[in-house]
Parts: structure tokens; sequence; C-alpha cells
């Protein structure tokens, strides 16, 4: 497979993601909107819900802050990748953001050199391995709010699913009113110190309204977000009911005696692109 056909469709990726809410995110705002007993988190869910309109139909973004670019490359075991698959996805990076008049946002290094890079490279790339042909492409831009309010912490195995949840909520409690609710929380669980928070920005990629594959997380994800909504943060954090629209939990191996927990929030305005490639 051609990294020119992969960056391509980061490129297209990119356009839609910065002007169109996910559908689902959509979907699930517009019934949030309709259950919402809050008068004012009424008005900023009306007014969200205007601004995507707005957005999509005049194609600007939905979002001043236009994000970093995370571009989780899927490559089928049968695929390899001809040319350079960074600079080809920086070239996509660079050409998206000038030609759809997005705003810049990365620095040329976090700690040297704050100056702005003046095309929004390098993207964040990941490249996994799965079974079979072709590759599924996940574009995601991450404003500096939700990614801000992300929190790591390496919990030992004997505080449990209740140590987990108290984890959850404390970040939530501390941290949602910056990342811009209402949410969609992704919690990674397990893997390693460098993993765990991959799996927390993974989950936030799954649709939400749909399930995940263990009744076990259903429940436990069902449970989160409850009690997220129950905190009355609600819609910018002016008071509401609606909080977050989802918890996604991802879980991976660990080591005996570790339980890394990442969490990872995903703001009002989600916006995600994946596609399918050969």
């Amino acid at each position: 497979m051609e990294a020119a056909t992969i960056a391509g469709v980061v490129h297209q990726a990119i356009c839609q993601a910065a002007v169109e809410l996910r559908p689902d995110v959509l979907a699930a705002m517009r019934e949030a909107r309709a259950r919402e007993g809050s008068s004012r988190g009424r008005d900023v869910l009306d007014q969200l819900l205007q601004n995507a309109a707005i957005a999509a139909t005049d194609r600007v973004p939905i979002c001043q802050d236009t994000g970093t670019v995370w571009a989780w490359i899927e490559l089928g075991a049968e695929e390899c990748i001809v040319g350079d698959l960074r600079s080809a996805i920086d070239e996509a990076v660079a050409s998206a953001y000038r030609e759809s008049g997005l705003r810049m946002s990365v620095a040329r290094d976090a700690l040297l050199d704050r100056g702005n890079t003046g095309d929004n490279t390098p993207a964040f790339i990941d490249l996994t391995l799965r079974p079979g042909p072709g590759a599924t492409v996940n574009v995601m831009l991450k404003g500096g709010g939700s990614d801000n309010a992300s929190v790591l912490k390496m919990l030992d195995p004997a505080d449990g699913i209740d140590g987990v949840q108290r984890f959850v909520l404390e970040t939530v409690e501390a941290k949602a009113t910056g990342a811009c609710p209402p949410l969609i929380v992704g919690v990674g669980v397990g893997a390693t110190f460098d993993k765990v928070g991959l799996l927390a920005k993974r989950a936030l990629l799954r649709a939400v309204g749909s399930s995940a594959d263990d009744e076990r997380i259903v429940r436990f994800e069902e449970e989160l977000l409850t009690a997220i909504n129950a905190t009355g943060i609600g819609p910018a954090g002016v008071g509401g009911d609606t909080t977050a629209l989802a918890v996604h939990i991802a879980t991976a191996p660990c080591h005996i005696a570790a339980m890394p927990v990442a969490v990872n929030m995903g703001c009002s305005a989600m916006r995600s692109v994946s596609m399918n490639v050969g």
C-alpha cells in the first residue's frame, strides 16, 4: 500500500472532521437536549447544536481550537507500506490545515522551543497491525482543553474496580469544566505506563450508543456515566444533567503487580473520522 494513499485519506479526514460533528455524537447531543432538566443546560446544548449546524453548512471549523492531529493507522498484516509514511502524512496535514484555513497549534518543542511550527506538523502517528488486507485510518483532531484534562495513575491491583471508579470520578470533577462538556470520557485500564493513555484515547473512537464487547464493561460504563452526570457539572460547566454523553472503557493485559488507569476526555466538539482503505 502506498504511503501517499494513506496520507490522502488523512487529508480527507481532517477536512471532514474539522467542520462536521461526528453523527453519533450529534445524535447523542440531541437526545441529551430532549431530557436535560436545567434551563441553562438546555440553552448550552441548543447553542452547541446550532454551532454544529452552522459549521457543517458553511464548512467552517466547529471550534477555533482545531487541535493537533492524531492518526492511528491499523494496517492489515497482509500489507506493506511503500514510501515514507511520516513525511506523506505530515505533508497531508500541512496541506489540509492550509487549504481549510485551520489554526496552527503545534509548538516545535514542548520544553526548548515553544515557537509555532507554522503548518500544524508533526502529526502524532500510531501504526499497529491487524489481520487481513487493507487498512483502517483513524484521525482525531484533539484540542488543548480536552487533552489537558487527561490524567494517568498507576493504581495498585488491590484498588480494584472501586479504585478505578473513584479515580475516574475525581478526574472528571476536577477537570471536566475545562474540557468543554458534554464529554465523552475515554478510560483505559491495563497495558503499561506508556500504553494506557492510548487505550483511553482509542476508546473515544467507539461510536456513542454502541456497546462494549463484555457485559461487565457495559455495566461499569453505565454506572460511571450515571455517577458523572449526578455531579451536576452540566453542559459547559453551567450546571445540569449532561456532564457526559458516554463513558467508553478499553482494557488490556498488564503486569500482575500493576493496574494502570488513564482518562482522556473528548470535548463537545468530538472530531474524529475512521475510514477503510483497500
